[in-house]
């Protein structure tokens, strides 16, 4: 590849560490930019368990992992699911959108006491400035939003805005992994197992939260999982 720098994408899976050479850029724009074309991404054909060393994966290892010979197949496992060393320039980039990701949020799922009205994206972006808060690009909104809120209530009051309740219906197959994500992306009201072996549970979280709820369950249930609003009363 001509004019692209190279890094490297490192993926642990069944106690086995795995290496791919990537274009930098490439890379980055598939995983965090949700360009699809990945076609141009890959560096090179050799899956590592050492790149530094040349030290590479038999076909025969490979299948006795992840159960195929295709190497495209693996090799794209292995870039959704690895960490990619970012440069400097990309981590600032990253950093940035994950804060507009953070102001977007608290705008949707807070309110201003007073006046009972959403703050303004620019209010709560310079509440955060001021409060010399560091975003992490590598952890979710959800994970951050607590300790960001505690700091910036003392710059802007903030009321957390309408509550709803999901009705959750997850099959046998993706129960026992689903049921770790439900216990903390809200209060978890209720939660039963059926005879059939499925998931059904009731869970609480703000309103704004539903489309990053739901994203999150279909990732892990392959969108098989129903999701329904419950009215107060309902069951």
């Amino acid at each position: 590849m001509k004019d692209t720098k190279i890094s490297v994408i490192r993926y642990v899976y069944k106690n086995n560490k795995f290496e791919i050479l990537v274009d930098a850029k490439a890379a980055f724009e598939y995983k965090y930019q949700k360009n699809q074309n990945f076609t141009n991404v890959f560096a090179s054909d050799e899956i590592y368990s050492d790149s530094k060393k040349g030290i590479r994966f038999t076909v025969s290892k490979l299948l006795s992992i992840f159960k195929t010979e295709n190497l495209d197949e693996i090799k794209k496992t292995i870039l959704e699911n690895g960490e990619l060393n970012l440069t400097t320039d990309q981590r600032r980039m990253m950093a940035e959108q994950k804060k507009k990701q953070i102001v977007e949020f608290i705008a949707k799922t807070f309110i201003d006491p007073k006046s009972n009205l959403p703050h303004p994206p620019l209010r709560i972006e310079q509440a955060i400035n001021d409060a010399k808060i560091s975003i992490d690009s590598n952890k979710s909104v959800q994970d951050q939003i607590k300790t960001i809120t505690d700091k910036i209530r003392f710059t802007i009051p903030l009321k957390p805005s309408l509550k709803i309740k999901l009705l959750i219906m997850i099959t046998n197959q993706h129960a026992a992994r689903s049921y770790s994500v439900l216990k903390t992306i809200g209060k978890l009201i209720r939660c039963d197992y059926q005879n059939d072996g499925s998931l059904k549970a009731m869970v609480e979280i703000q309103a704004a939260l539903k489309p990053i709820v739901i994203d999150k369950l279909n990732a892990i249930t392959k969108n098989t999982v129903s999701v329904e609003v419950i009215k107060d009363g309902e069951r």
